[in-house]
Order: C-alpha cells, then sequence, then structure tokens
C-alpha cells in the first residue's frame, strides 16, 4: 500500500479532530452515565406533615429530604402542630430551609437531573390551624393545609399519594372529614385507596380518630408515644455489637454540616434524637429495596406487619396523647431477625458475625450505614463537581425480578452486567430475606459475594415466596449501595 507524509496543516487538523472526538466521547460518557443511573423511575409523590420548631429534627429531616426532591416528587410540605407544640406552626422555617436549597440546587443537578427549583418547593409549603389534634377537627376548621390535601388527592393522578407524619396528623384528619362530608361513598372510597399514610408513632389525638373512622386507610404506625418500642426510634438508637459511628455527633459535623454549603449549615444540632422523623420518608427513595406499597416487604423505612397489636405489650408515655386499643389492623412493628456481615481478613471476604439480633428496630437500622452514606454522599453534591464526588452503583440482572420454580428445582441469578457511573471497583452481597416472603426459613446463598449464584430452591407443599436480596457497594468514598430484590415463587411438586 502506497504511503503519503501529512503536511504540517493536515497533521495539525489531524490532532484537533482527534482531540475532539475524546471530548465527545468524555461527555457521552458522563452524560450517559448519569442519565442512565436516573432513569426508570417512578417518583413517590409525598405530603409532609411536620411539627418543625417543637424539635430540630424536624428541621434535619427536612435537609435529607430535600437531597430527594429529584426522586421523590414533593407535593406538600405543611407545618402543623403536634402535642409538643400545641398552638404554633412555623412554615417560615420550612422556607428557611428551601431557600438554603435554592442555593445548592444547580449543583445537585450537575450529578443527578430533576432537581426542582426553590419556586416550585416554596409554592408547595402550607400551614394546618394552629389547634392541637381534635380541636382542629370539624365544620369550619379547614386549613389551607387540609385543603392542599384535598386537591393534590383529587389531581388526576393515578399514584399513590403519600402522607408522611411527623408531628400531629389533625390536618390530615381534617381533610378526610371534609372528604367524608362531601363526597359519595363510592368516591371517598376511591380516594381513601390512594392515600398511604406513615407516622411517627402518635403525635395529637387524631391519629387513633382517622384509624377508628377510616378502616380502610393504609396506615403505617407503631402506635401510641411508646417511642422505646417504636421501629422508628432504630434510626438514632445506639446498637450493641456495631460502632454505630455513623449517628454520632462527630459524624454529622463533617460529613453533614461544615463545608456542605448552606444547606448544610442549615442541620441543626441534635436535641433530643437525630432525625426521627427520617424514617417516615426513607421508604420513598427508589434505591431497588424500598416497595412503600408492601411494607411487610423490608426497606430504609424498617418492615411493618398488618395486625391489630396486642395493647397490653405497650406502655402509656407522657405525651398526653390517647391511650387506648386498636380497633382495626394496622401496619405496625415486626420483628427481623438478623446477623450483619463484617471484613474477613483472609479467604472470603465477607463472614457472618456471631452476634444474632431478633427485634423490631433490627428492621431498620441494619440498613442505617447505608443510607448515611447516600446522605453524606449527596450532601457532597451540594458543593463538588460531578467528578469529584461518588454515585451510586447500578444493579443489573440478567433475567427478570420474579421467577417462578418447583421445589427443588436450581436456578441461577446473574449480575455480571452491573457496573459503577465512576468506575469504582465495587463489591457484590447476596442474602434472602426469609420475613419479606412467605417461606420463613433461611435458604442458604453461596458464594454470598459472586457476581453471580445459584440456589436450589426447597421443597414445599404449598406456593411460597422467597425474596433473595442483592447489595452492590462500591468502594467510592463515601461508599455507597444499591439493591435488586428478586422474588422468587416455589410451586409444590
Amino acid at each position: 500500500m502506497k504511503t503519503t507524509s501529512l503536511t504540517s496543516s493536515e497533521k495539525s487538523i489531524k490532532k484537533k479532530m482527534k482531540t475532539l472526538t475524546i471530548l465527545c466521547i468524555t461527555t457521552f460518557s458522563i452524560f450517559y452515565s448519569q442519565t442512565v443511573h436516573s432513569q426508570s423511575i417512578t417518583k413517590n409523590r409525598v405530603i409532609i406533615l411536620s411539627d418543625i420548631e417543637a424539635d430540630p429534627d424536624d428541621a434535619q429531616s427536612f435537609v435529607r429530604l430535600l437531597l430527594y426532591a429529584n426522586q421523590i416528587d414533593i407535593k406538600g410540605m405543611i407545618a402543623t402542630t403536634s402535642c409538643w407544640q400545641k398552638s404554633r406552626v412555623a412554615p417560615e422555617s420550612i422556607k428557611k430551609i428551601v431557600k438554603a436549597y435554592g442555593n445548592v440546587q444547580a449543583n445537585l443537578n450537575k450529578h443527578e437531573p430533576g432537581f426542582p427549583t426553590e419556586n416550585e418547593l416554596l409554592l408547595t409549603i402550607k400551614q394546618g390551624l394552629a389547634k392541637y389534634g381534635m380541636l382542629g377537627v370539624g365544620k369550619g376548621q379547614d386549613s389551607e393545609g387540609s385543603d392542599w390535601i384535598i386537591k393534590i388527592l383529587e389531581d388526576n393522578d393515578p399514584r399513590p399519594l403519600h402522607i408522611s407524619v411527623w408531628g400531629g396528623a389533625n390536618t390530615l384528619a381534617q381533610a378526610l372529614f371534609k372528604l367524608k362530608e362531601t363526597k359519595n361513598a363510592t368516591e371517598l372510597k376511591r380516594l381513601i385507596a390512594k392515600l398511604k399514610v406513615y407516622t411517627i408513632s402518635d403525635q395529637d389525638d387524631s391519629g387513633i380518630w382517622i384509624r377508628n373512622n377510616f378502616p380502610d386507610l393504609h396506615y403505617v404506625v407503631s402506635p401510641g408515644d411508646d417511642y422505646g418500642s417504636a421501629t422508628w426510634i432504630a434510626i438514632n438508637n445506639q446498637i450493641k455489637g456495631i460502632s454505630n459511628e455513623e449517628i454520632s455527633n462527630k459524624w454529622l459535623a463533617q460529613n453533614i454540616q461544615q463545608a456542605h454549603g448552606p444547606l448544610g449549615a442549615a442541620y441543626p444540632d441534635v436535641a433530643w434524637g437525630m432525625e426521627g422523623d427520617t424514617p417516615a420518608f426513607l421508604n420513598l427513595i427508589p434505591n431497588g429495596l424500598n416497595n412503600p406499597e408492601n411494607p411487610n416487604w423490608g426497606g430504609w423505612g424498617g418492615r411493618y406487619e398488618l395486625y391489630k397489636p396486642d395493647f397490653a405489650k405497650y406502655k402509656k408515655g407522657s405525651s398526653g396523647v390517647p391511650f387506648e386499643p386498636e380497633t382495626r389492623p394496622i401496619w405496625t412493628n415486626a420483628t427481623d431477625n438478623y446477623r450483619h456481615f463484617i471484613p474477613n481478613d483472609f479467604g472470603r471476604v465477607i463472614k457472618l458475625d456471631t452476634t444474632q439480633y431478633n427485634d423490631n428496630k433490627a428492621s431498620l437500622w441494619r440498613w442505617r450505614e447505608d443510607f448515611q452514606n447516600d446522605f453524606a454522599a449527596r450532601m457532597d453534591w451540594c458543593v463538588a463537581e460531578y467528578k469529584n464526588a461518588n454515585h451510586p452503583p447500578v444493579p443489573v440482572i440478567n433475567q427478570k425480578d420474579e421467577i417462578t420454580v418447583k421445589s427443588g428445582q436450581g436456578f441461577g441469578i446473574d449480575a455480571s452486567d452491573t457496573y459503577d457511573p465512576d468506575g469504582d471497583s465495587f463489591s457484590y452481597l447476596w442474602f434472602d430475606y426469609p420475613e419479606a416472603g412467605t417461606y420463613k426459613k433461611a435458604i442458604k446463598v453461596s458464594p454470598e459475594n459472586y457476581n453471580n449464584i445459584w440456589i436450589t430452591a426447597p421443597d414445599v407443599e404449598k406456593k411460597e415466596t422467597v425474596h433473595i436480596i442483592l447489595k452492590i457497594t462500591d468502594k467510592g468514598t463515601p461508599q455507597l449501595s444499591r439493591y435488586k430484590r428478586i422474588i422468587v415463587t416455589i410451586l409444590p411438586k
């Protein structure tokens, strides 16, 4: 083949074209990693009811919530009363945090698209009546907050409307009261079916009224004011046998409050407990594990089962909220039997710890290190460029996430196409979640840390379901985790 030498001008053009090609490929790679990571997300709609200023933890929870404003569809933030703040509402405190968010919103969009503007969020801030509990429920007790709940509920949107209650529930109670007064039975039933309530215990006397008067309403609650028995308290409980570092004041100062821009500076110090209200929306974050339609499946906000709790097992607190038995089943505390994996110095890199936990709080704190690291990473997004921050890995399985097999049948699950948008190394962890399915016996998954696994279905006498969880954790800073839940239906022979 005949070759010819290039002129200096041609060499210059060729060099520029090569540089341009590399630039285009790099730009596309960044765009692709950001877009793929955030696509196919069905955002959960939520309205927050908050007794902000009764305790600094509401402000803390708002800071975290706004970092997920591109993944959770925030339809309302309503200032309310509670047993801790009976005659005051403080919407101005929510506005202050949203304004801090507005200063970092553009930088957040560099990491994942879709963060709403400050003004869009300000329009969702409303207030309930400055009245305690049932004193603010009945004819003539409407507020912009209760009317807003009705407006959003009546929108032509097929998605459920989640109500995340961080204080008293009387603004929701008033909305329900008005709907019952103004809608026919068929329409009322349709609207009630769209509501999904998660409340941080009972913080006024309207919660039990709602449950008694709307028995079909989906309601997640650790009832009464026995906070020590509640699942949500595990977000800030110190657990024996683990480090608890991720909920320490030092960790919060370094990873959230300091050197993370105006939103981090808006995160107040802990007074009673860190972010007691956050579990009411953690289950709405689309991380591959959470499924708020099925509280018994478990996730970042804890795990809950539908039953009528034994009232004798609860203690009466000092809040003054009603202390009375439930009249119908509610979604409430559920026990997880849990052993966590710990690093192993030689051979397989992980092993099961010898300590076993068996209580409802384990259903929440077992994920605590993961969601705290996720919080820290998103705080970094407030100030860092994309290349200088960590982003979660993307688990990929090469088949459907619902599998049907027969007793004794072997089946494999392959996750070898999993990737990390930053090019980080990552680890696999497979485990079964017996409490989430109907088959309650443990199923051996081995090796737990390989990119694909082989499982032999147990023999069953009736149709059973098994939940296999894949957890992918990158080796960036902070380490971030995402999940895939594979539901296996096992049929008898």
